[in-house]
């Protein structure tokens, strides 16, 4: 009878080591099935974010013809191609004190410059940053600009008390606005609409730069505005100040945009267009770019249907800081669908923009053995506790996908508007026969950049500087240089000032 006892209990023994050996086979045969679900995830992001250099110059391409085409006609092109009446863009022999105003959200901010007549001296540089009191931003325009008009009468007298200049000039004053304004003349324009929370009703349609100018007068002020912009085109000047072979400027920050220097003949909506320098600036708003050529994936198109503008700025969503963030959290989300390497799937994952771009760059750029940093962030962000090492790799790879992919197109946009000018070396590079032999020669270009996404992104910043170069091909890249500017907004608007000063040059843009 023990004998039986025995047996019995070691056949249930056996039994149970089955059972536990085939539930520890299935989980295991689970989590396999599992990883390869989410491996699947990663390769298709890879194949729709391919970026092979034909894709690239098929991209460039496409960004010259929509130039073109929206330098033809008023809605000929995505690409608005807008006016700035710009022509005079600052040489550094520039001499005086200049102010700026910089007016682009919750807070404003007043600049003084020094110029001293050599290029890169700015001998001196006064900053004063004032929010605006929230009821200010749905009052009138007249409180509004009251409010500002004295905010910049106090600054003036603060900073002159120190060093007077002479009163027989006009103090002159660039103004950064950075809200959507129909360009009247490179001094004026009247506001389309008002964005980032601003509703001062009885402003739309009118002159900005007047309203501004008449709350001066109101406070006593004896300045003018001669010159109203926006950030992009104050980083060209910015840049073309400290290097005359500036010719184009880029934004890579929160949004994009970019600017550059055209033929005034070039642009054809504007017959007639005559310039005293023959050229004038043209504001692109290439955020709103497209082309079957770019690489847009399902992630992508989710984002673009989900957000306040859909089937507008289709660019800017693929390679703005804005956006970056939430394209890896859409792809995080959907591997968690498809498995559980992540743990249950987290509430956090569904929230859109949770996950914003300067933690991806985090997560990117993070070199500890056990990838810390990365385990940190999906832990407090999106609250995904006890990531495995190779789950967390698979996040690294998932910013770098996307990072690449952004900042390559990026570069042919870029590449684009050097072909549109002629600076991209299609059209050949001169030979130049000298005593030592024939020499290769084409003309210098430089590109001002700025914004965080470039500056503190160092990934975005080496994966564009790489495309440019291939796209480029090794001939032309070493005469195309990409410069950092900062503080377009304000320096660059009060350089403006000066080169558009009654004192420099008479502004002359005449429409024939």
């Amino acid at each position: 009878m023990g004998k039986v006892v025995v047996a019995a209990a070691a056949s249930g023994c056996a039994v149970v080591a089955c059972v536990v050996a085939a539930l520890m086979v299935g989980r295991s045969v689970r989590r396999r099935r599992g990883w390869r679900r989410v491996v699947r995830v990663l390769e298709e992001l890879e194949e729709g974010c391919a970026t092979p250099v034909g894709r690239l110059r098929q991209v460039v391409d496409a960004m010259a013809v929509e130039m073109h085409a929206g330098l033809a006609s008023e809605g000929g092109s995505k690409l608005k191609m807008l006016l700035t009446y710009v022509h005079n863009l600052p040489t550094g022999n520039e001499k005086g004190i200049y102010y700026a105003l910089d007016l682009g959200g919750t807070n404003f901010r007043v600049l003084r410059i020094r110029l001293g007549g050599q290029r890169s001296a700015i001998i001196e540089h006064d900053v004063d940053r004032q929010p605006i009191p929230q009821h200010l931003m749905t009052s009138t325009s007249e409180e509004l600009f009251d409010f500002i008009a004295t905010s910049l009468k106090d600054f003036v007298e603060r900073e002159e008390n120190v060093s007077e200049p002479s009163q027989k000039e006009r103090r002159e004053l660039g103004f950064t606005f950075s809200f959507p304004v129909k360009q009247i003349s490179s001094s004026s324009g009247t506001l389309i609409k008002w964005t980032k929370g601003f509703s001062v009703e009885d402003m739309v349609g009118k002159d900005v730069s007047q309203c501004l100018q008449q709350a001066m007068s109101r406070k006593g002020m004896d300045m003018r505005v001669t010159a109203l912009i926006n950030d992009t085109v104050g980083t060209l000047a910015l840049g073309h100040y400290h290097d005359e072979d500036t010719v184009a400027a880029v934004i890579f920050g929160t949004g994009t945009n970019a600017c550059y220097l055209e033929r005034a003949d070039a642009i054809i909506k504007s017959q007639g267009l005559l310039t005293t320098t023959g050229g004038m600036v043209v504001n692109m708003e290439w955020g709103n770019f497209w082309s079957s050529h770019l690489p847009r994936t399902s992630y992508d198109v989710d984002l673009d249907a989900e957000s306040p503008n859909p089937n507008d700025q289709g660019f800017e969503k693929m390679i703005s800081g804005m956006y970056l963030g939430d394209i890896v959290r859409r792809v995080i989300l959907q591997m968690s669908q498809e498995s559980d390497v992540f743990g249950p799937v987290s509430s956090k994952l569904h929230a859109p923009f949770i996950l914003r771009t300067p933690l991806i760059a985090a997560m990117h750029e993070d070199d500890s053995p056990n990838l810390n940093e990365v385990a940190r962030i999906l832990k407090e962000s999106l609250e995904i506790p006890e990531v495995p090492l190779n789950v967390r790799k698979l996040v690294v790879k998932v910013c770098d996908v996307v990072t690449c992919r952004a900042a390559r197109l990026a570069a042919a946009g870029i590449v684009g508007i050097l072909k549109k000018i002629g600076r991209d070396g299609s059209g050949g590079i001169a030979s130049v026969k000298t005593k030592n032999g024939i020499h290769k020669k084409m003309r210098r270009t430089v590109v001002a950049v700025e914004g965080g996404l470039y500056t503190n992104y160092t990934m975005f910043r080496e994966y564009l500087n790489e495309a440019m170069g291939q796209i480029l091909g090794e001939d032309v890249a070493p005469y195309v240089i990409i410069k950092v500017t900062e503080d377009g907004s304000g320096i660059g608007a009060a350089l403006l000032a000066a080169s558009h000063s009654a004192s420099e040059v008479v502004d002359s843009v005449q429409l024939l």
